[in-house]
């Protein structure tokens, strides 16, 4: 089940396409669905998340907490609206395309996805863009 939170003014259109997407992802690499929870918020708000439980004093544009076991793809996945909106100025590119790059993201990351290293990294951004070419609902 994959649901959808606001923390902020900030609401997704047409969450069922979303949904769909999210699906076909976990499905394209072989996992299943289990309890996924997206809660969209500001800076301040994930910025108190990441200083009180990774210990980082920085702002960022999404955290994950992963609860998959085995091939059962659960967890939170937070983003911050406003990182996501600095990033899409920042790499000119749409708010819509940097908002699926990183929901794909943290799908990923649950996949068993890394980006620590270059070579990680690469792979990373290589899925975010296969997986964003997935998503066929008009912006």
């Amino acid at each position: 089940m994959i649901t959808f939170n606001y923390e902020t003014d900030f609401e997704l259109q047409n969450e069922a396409d979303y949904e769909a997407w999210i699906e076909t992802i976990i499905e394209s690499e072989d996992f299943t669905e289990g309890e996924i929870n997206f809660i969209f918020c500001d800076d301040s708000y994930l910025h108190k998340i990441n200083v009180e439980y990774l210990d980082h004093d920085t702002f960022t544009d999404i955290i994950s907490f992963d609860y998959t076991i085995g091939n059962l793809i659960s967890g939170d996945i937070f983003i911050s609206i406003e990182r996501v909106k600095e990033n899409a100025k920042e790499y000119e590119v749409s708010f819509n395309k940097e908002l699926l790059r990183v929901m794909s993201h943290g799908i990923l990351h649950y996949c068993g996805f890394k980006d620590k290293s270059e070579e990680d990294s690469n792979l990373m951004r290589q899925k975010e863009n296969e997986k964003m070419e997935m998503f066929h609902v008009e912006q």
